[in-house]
């Protein structure tokens, strides 16, 4: 399904908007339509820019359990933007894209670790309204990770959020990054039998 764009994509005509063509066409092959939406402010666009930049290279955390953490979140809000680039980074980042597709149903699937099991419940229950984390999730993944870990996939799960629900909000929906990958996301648990 293709977004919807409940905030008008920008027709990236100026400097500006052509910049940010170049260097998403570079970077990822066409537009993102979050960008489309994003480049409506340039003050706004190049902060998050900035700031996925800086995120890009936060490294405390095991990068497979950074995409399960991010991917959880994601489902979790239910942004298939976010999934489908999220599958699409994997990808590019030679990640176990096995695992990686199965994330949307973790809970049902028999291919995690029970580390992975724990950061994708603490990315579930920091995403709930109101948050349901408890001094046991922090406690356990604080020993298993360390604190810099810990932080990061806090921060993480955060930032997911941020990138999920502006993405939601802005009506933008799967754009088949995750077709240059060669299996699709596995259906959601709420999806199986449909």
């Amino acid at each position: 399904m293709p977004s919807s764009f409940r905030i008008p994509r920008n027709d990236m005509s100026s400097p500006f908007g052509r910049v940010v063509v170049a260097i998403c066409r570079r970077l990822y092959g066409e537009v993102p339509d979050n960008a489309y939406v994003l480049a409506h402010d340039r003050k706004v666009a190049w902060s998050v820019f900035g700031f996925e930049r800086k995120v890009a290279r936060w490294d405390a955390l095991d990068p497979h359990l950074k995409a399960f953490a991010v991917m959880a979140t994601a489902a979790t809000i239910g942004c298939s933007w976010c999934l489908d680039f999220g599958y699409y980074t994997a990808h590019e980042d030679g990640l176990d894209l096995d695992k990686v597709r199965e994330v949307p149903r973790w809970r049902e699937s028999t291919v995690f670790t029970p580390l992975e099991r724990e950061v994708m419940g603490y990315a579930e229950a920091m995403t709930a309204t109101p948050p349901q984390v408890t001094d046991e999730m922090s406690d356990n993944l604080r020993e298993q990770l360390g604190t810099a870990a810990l932080v990061e996939l806090t921060m993480m799960v955060a930032v997911e959020n941020e990138r999920s629900r502006f993405n939601a909000a802005a009506g933008l929906a799967s754009q088949g990054y995750s077709d240059v990958c060669e299996l699709p996301l596995a259906p959601t648990s709420g999806d199986v039998g449909r």
